[in-house]
């Protein structure tokens, strides 16, 4: 069939040809004659290519989404948000850092008459962002908590607002442009101050484990309060400086109120109908999905030729949209994954390009940045703080609250961009107005763990030391990442303990990792994650405590949560790295084919490559940190302990006889000790005669060997106890053997 058509499609080609006009033929006889020249024709049309207006826009994408997940990781090392990492790196691809160290480069990858494409599209993933945030804001939570956030929310925004129209009074003569009015400058001074980041300050709450505090809720509601007045603000604050007075926005804020009077009196009981038929993932489609778009895209629009920015209205959209909590976090996971991983960093570059801290060139000026960006923590962080008091809080919440209020974050670009994009603010207020955001957003987690360290010291000069560990008690944390292994894992810390002489307490902890964690995705992870294990234990009729949490570091979290809580036993799950799950085992040999070709070379740790090597650093953490035993748990279809093998190294590996004697009381396990101990070394007649009398006691189903591990051996049984320390000799010179070995747990003593 190729043959066929093949020559009648070059039949055809040869007759067409013949119909060509005498010009073409010329240019077809001035076609490349060989090799070099076609190379030349090509090297051109790959530089055209690069120079079009597509090929520059997706190179300006490339290289800002490489900067911001870079400075974004270093930022988390750190322990600050993400989105100061890639505010930073806004600014190191602007004129600041990279147009003036390497201006080529710069104008190549940022052509002048290339921005307005980054600054459409960033405008696009602000109204997507915003839509978000609006969801985010759970209206019926900020009316439940009004009376006792209405102070605190509404004091930490006037107080700044004020501070900020004094501090405009007395640099509008010399910083403002003199055709921008003073009552628009000093309106967008004002707000600038007064903004709180909600998303930001929702995240740090959720990684310190106070989503569900006292301080967490009172926090959040007082932000979400502050935000809606915020924004509001802001939406009379454009369409006064639009309208040049207050008497020509008077019409503009009319028909304001008559858009939100629609949005929220008949939009929204329409969408909550919506939203109570529509709310899991099989019943929502494109139709649905595509109509809540329409909603936002018009609302934007309408906001937009009101005067109020496009922004507002995506924000009103966001709020209005049903309050089922299921539809939101299907809504959210179809806008929020796209607007922050891909349009928001051309945000933060799109800002960085007009911020060039060189214009900072005097003392004068670098003097009123740092008067700036005090008078703005003097007005956020104090009268959040002394309204907090006002109302009853303790010295340490109040000022936790005045730390978190203060927070600025995105939401402060996003008011700074519109001033600037008005003409507003001038170039220099612009920059003195972004440093101070990254300084109030920056200080945000320092300053918590500076409050953190003073109370807690003094926490301890008060209340004297309680031993951690009940008598009578054996705690036990299960550690778990897939939802699948939590169940498992419980099956095996009931085997192991349930015969121990003192009470059982199994807590579970699931922990998601990363900064980036949407609270209203967490109830839905923290669901998924337990389903599993709650339902074994309750087939195993075993109460047992669930625990969630948000984390950065999860080997350090893990660790913090066990010392202070003093649990006796650390069960925790070795991951892939010596998994038998089929795509688990793919993803091992590929790390090992990529470490062996091209990374070993290079001197790099084995364990960023290799499973054997990652699974002992992550024990290593463990068993170097955590204050109580530890067990590493590696999974290979495990679902009772029937025939168990026990591997003895040396005399230190004699502890692992009592976890045996317990996990026989509760399998009636076969059990097979290994003796490893040469017979010429001094330990292995005191080996011998305690395994003599643990199989003495134990009087059935023990047998000592001593063999060495081979495929065949370790085919036989279905768990094997092992040291720590033998694991890392047996897997080094039992290579082999391992790649057949049982469920097996890792245990220090």
């Amino acid at each position: 069939m190729i043959l066929i058509f093949g020559a009648l499609m070059y039949f055809i080609v040869k007759k067409g040809e013949s119909h060509e006009i005498s010009n073409l033929i010329t240019t077809s006889q001035n076609a490349p004659a060989n090799l070099s020249e076609g190379f030349e024709i090509f090297s051109s049309l790959v530089f055209n290519h690069v120079r079009s207006s597509i090929g520059i826009l997706l190179l300006q994408i490339i290289t800002i989404l490489l900067f911001c997940r870079l400075f974004g990781w270093i930022f988390i090392k750190i322990g600050q948000p993400t989105v100061i990492g890639e505010i930073v790196a806004g600014i190191v691809l602007g004129p600041s850092v990279l147009g003036n160290l390497f201006p080529e480069a710069a104008s190549f990858i940022f052509p002048s008459e290339s921005l307005a494409n980054i600054s459409i599209l960033s405008q696009f993933g602000l109204i997507l962002f915003m839509f978000s945030i609006g969801m985010e804001l759970d209206l019926a939570e900020v009316k439940k908590k009004l009376k006792e956030t209405i102070l605190i929310s509404h004091t930490s925004t006037v107080v700044p607002f004020f501070c900020g129209m004094l501090t405009a009074y007395f640099t509008y003569d010399t910083y403002a442009d003199k055709t921008t009015p003073f009552l628009s400058f000093a309106l967008f001074i004002s707000i600038s101050m007064s903004i709180t980041a909600f998303p930001v300050l929702a995240r740090i709450i959720q990684e310190k484990g106070l989503t569900k505090s006292h301080l967490g809720t009172i926090s959040l509601a007082s932000a979400a309060n502050g935000d809606i007045t915020a924004w509001c603000l802001l939406a009379v604050v454009i369409a006064i400086a639009q309208a040049g007075s207050m008497l020509s926005a008077i019409y503009n804020i009319f028909f304001s109120i008559l858009y939100i009077t629609f949005m929220f009196f008949a939009v929204r009981p329409f969408l909550r109908m919506i939203g109570n038929i529509y709310h899991n993932k099989e019943v929502i489609n494109k139709g649905l999905v595509g109509f809540m778009f329409l909603i936002l895209i018009t609302s934007s629009y309408l906001t937009e030729i009101l005067g109020l920015h496009a922004l507002f209205g995506a924000f009103i959209a966001g709020v209005v949209m049903p309050s089922n909590i299921k539809f939101r976090k299907i809504m959210t996971e179809k806008v929020e994954d796209v607007s922050l991983s891909l349009f928001l960093p051309l945000f933060f570059v799109s800002t960085g390009l007009r911020t060039e801290i060189g214009l900072l060139n005097t003392p004068e000026l670098w003097t009123m940045c740092v008067i700036i960006t005090l008078v703005a923590i003097a007005g956020k962080f104090g009268g959040a703080m002394i309204s907090a008091r006002f109302v009853g809080e303790s010295w340490k919440d109040s000022l936790y609250i005045g730390a978190l209020m203060n927070t600025r974050g995105l939401m402060e670009l996003v008011v700074l961009t519109i001033g600037y994009e008005m003409k507003i603010l001038t170039p220099p207020v612009f920059v003195m107005l972004v440093l101070m955001t990254l300084v109030t957003t920056f200080m945000t987690t320092p300053l918590i763990s500076i409050i953190d360290f003073f109370f807690s010291s003094e926490k301890k000069k008060k209340e004297p030391i309680i031993a951690q560990t009940l008598s009578g008690v054996f705690k036990v944390m299960i550690s778990f990442g897939r939802a699948s292994n939590g169940q498992v894992m419980l099956d095996v810390a009931h085997q192991m303990f349930s015969q121990k002489k003192s009470k059982l307490e199994i807590t579970a902890l699931h922990l998601t990792v990363g900064p980036d964690v949407n609270p209203l995705h967490t109830e839905n992870f923290e669901e998924v994650s337990f389903g599993p294990i709650l339902y074994g234990a309750q087939k195993l009729n075993i109460p047992i405590e669930t625990r969630y949490e948000i984390s950065t570091n999860a080997g350090q979290d893990i660790c913090d949560i066990v010392n202070k809580e003093g649990f006796d036993f650390l069960l925790v799950g070795a991951g892939i790295s010596m998994s038998d799950v089929p795509t688990d085992m793919d993803a091992n040999r590929l790390k090992n084919s990529i470490y062996n070709r091209f990374i070993k070379h290079l001197k790099a740790p084995e364990s960023w490559f290799l499973p054997g090597e990652l699974l002992k650093d992550k024990t290593k953490i463990f068993i170097q940190q955590a204050k109580c035993a530890v067990g590493v748990f590696i999974n290979r279809q495990f679902v009772k302990a029937t025939e168990t093998i026990i591997i003895i190294n040396s005399e230190k590996d004699l502890f692992l006889l009592n976890y045996a004697n317990t996990l026989q009381k509760t399998t009636n396990t076969n059990i097979t000790v290994v003796n490893r101990v040469e017979d010429s070394n001094p330990e292995y007649q005191n080996i011998v005669k305690e395994l003599y009398a643990f199989c003495e006691l134990q009087q059935h189903g023990v047998t000592s060997e001593e063999k060495e591990l081979t495929q065949a051996l370790l085919r036989e049984y279905n768990f094997m106890l092992i040291s720590y320390e033998t694991w890392n000799i047996v897997s080094e010179d039992s290579k082999k053997a391992l790649q057949k070995m049982p469920s097996t747990l890792i245990l220090s003593k």
